[in-house]
């Protein structure tokens, strides 16, 4: 009887798994919740008038106060919030002062930018900062693992400003080995259809190879200094968590029994370091996606991060707020998907769950 009962209680209870998901995505939309309140209430203390932003400071007082009342300003703060929460669930972001354009247009029209430029540099990072951080971990202490920490010290460290001006000096001013700022060349600008957005997929896809190869010229630059600045974080990471697996007992057991050196660091050790390092990657992922504004600005990129920038030079809060809100939305999800992958990569989180 009692285990026909357990068997019972067994089969009527969800998943671990599942158990687990619903607990992420309900942190997930709880952390929705509260970085809408922080955008909505930075929005409110910020010592910009939205009125005078959307009217000018040329217009009437009666155009004033009709405006001020169509945004709502009239209304209690917790209302006010209310309504903003029910505007962004409709997908309404407000009107941007700056293009007359819903926000959420522009920044649907800027952000692939924002996002190839991403996911190139951290296509670059995780490339050279996982076989760095092996090859440091293997030789600690020797001179290699000194270079590697040097060089992740270097960029982790280093403003990116300075490293994404001094690129521009020497490797497009003084060598011409890339091209300068922006996505493409005046030339190709006009040429190439728009298909999702991302100009080296587009481009491939049209067969448009010199478009495609003037597309990499702009972008290799400001993607390999974005790419080393997530290196250096990744390396790191993958050092420590590598001098951690390579100190367990099963390496040594490994070693006892004759295993290629270079299987058990590459397929053992990198194997249960890759499950942390998930989460390393998809961090550095995220902060690529929030803290390219200063790199866009100084590539002239058109991704969000310079609409960012116009629009705080402009005061305008509602596309300051939205692009704000979509990169911190855009930051937890991806936080959310590598707490997912830990979990289906790592049984010793299934069963703990």
């Amino acid at each position: 009887m009692v285990e026909e009962i357990e068997e019972e209680g067994r089969r009527g209870a969800l998943p671990p798994f599942v158990g687990r998901l619903a607990k992420l995505i309900a942190t997930f939309v709880i952390t929705l919740i509260g970085l809408l309140a922080v955008t909505f209430f930075i929005g409110r203390v910020m010592p910009i008038d939205p009125v005078l932003a959307a009217v000018g400071d040329r217009a009437s007082a009666s155009t004033y106060h009709k405006v001020y009342l169509e945004l709502g300003l009239d209304k209690p703060l917790w209302e006010q919030f209310l309504i903003y929460v029910g505007h962004v669930l409709h997908g309404n972001l407000g009107e941007s002062v700056l293009t007359n354009r819903p926000v959420l247009e522009d920044i649907a029209s800027v952000f692939p930018a924002t996002l190839e430029l991403s996911t190139v540099a951290i296509l670059i990072g995780t490339l050279v900062g996982v076989p760095a951080g092996v090859f440091a971990a293997v030789r600690q202490g020797r001179l290699a693992d000194q270079i590697v920490r040097i060089l992740g010290l270097v960029g982790y460290s280093a403003p990116i400003f300075w490293l994404g001006l001094m690129g521009l000096l020497l490797f497009y001013a003084r060598l011409g080995w890339v091209s300068g700022p922006g996505r493409l060349d005046i030339a190709y600008q006009f040429e190439v259809t728009k298909i999702t957005g991302l100009t080296l997929i587009d481009t491939a896809l049209e067969g448009q190879w010199d478009a495609f190869w003037n597309a990499v010229s702009h972008i290799i630059l400001p993607a390999s200094l974005l790419g080393y600045y997530s290196m250096a974080y990744i390396s790191r990471m993958t050092r420590s968590f590598m001098l951690a697996e390579l100190g367990q007992e099963y390496i040594t057991t490994a070693r006892v029994k004759g295993v290629r050196e270079s299987r058990i660091v590459w397929v053992h050790a990198l194997r249960n370091a890759a499950v942390p390092l998930i989460t390393v990657i998809a961090l550095s992922y995220g902060g690529l996606l929030q803290g390219a504004v200063l790199t866009e600005t100084i590539f002239a990129w058109p991704g969000i991060g310079m609409y960012l920038t116009n629009s705080l030079g402009s005061a305008d809060m509602n596309a300051v707020l939205g692009a704000t809100l979509v990169i911190g939305a855009a930051f937890v999800a991806l936080n959310l998907i590598s707490d997912v992958l830990y979990a289906l990569l790592d049984p010793r989180v299934r069963r703990a769950t």
